[in-house]
């Protein structure tokens, strides 16, 4: 029988094996210039990290999930960017992102956050009640993927931008 999956938030121990993971995850992806990990160190070396969490099962750390802010041109804030996201390949398909998604928008709301954006397939993250708005803008980038999800406050408008650890590649 499986052990349960566990949630947690992630722990300086865990940084080597989110590393590993991460490198993983994103091995075969596609729409992916595999600095994923760079950008989850880069994000941890600049306090950046508001969210961070492992799913664990086993005492093996399978899933990771990562929210940072983002700045909106209109000057609204408590705004967070979700992603990376990552499951060990031996366990995608199995719910794992969807349990770290749901938990860290349950954790974005904890923190008071007003709303957070995803780059992704519009599908998946859809039944998140992720959706594209026209009022917000990643530039350069197809709106139907990037998406928001509206928590609480004002609607902003405007562009988007990631935390500078975003360009991280190496």
């Amino acid at each position: 029988m499986t052990q349960a999956l566990i949630l947690r938030k992630e722990t300086a121990a865990d940084i080597t094996a989110i590393d590993q993971l991460t490198r993983a995850a994103f091995l075969h992806a596609e729409h992916t210039d595999h600095t994923e990990q760079f950008i989850v160190h880069a994000l941890r070396a600049a306090g950046a990290l508001s969210v961070s969490l492992v799913a664990e099962r086993e005492g093996a750390i399978i899933g990771h999930v990562a929210a940072s802010p983002v700045s909106i041109s209109d000057g609204t804030p408590r705004w967070y960017g979700l992603g990376p996201v990552s499951v060990a390949p031996g366990h995608q398909q199995q719910g794992v992102g969807s349990q770290l998604i749901g938990q860290l928008l349950d954790d974005l709301r904890q923190l008071g956050a007003a709303g957070c954006v995803v780059l992704g397939d519009p599908r998946y993250y859809g039944r998140f009640g992720f959706r594209a708005d026209a009022a917000l803008v990643l530039p350069g980038v197809p709106a139907e993927y990037f998406q928001a999800l509206h928590l609480a406050g004002p609607l902003p408008t405007g562009n988007v931008t990631y935390h500078r650890a975003f360009e991280a590649n190496s």
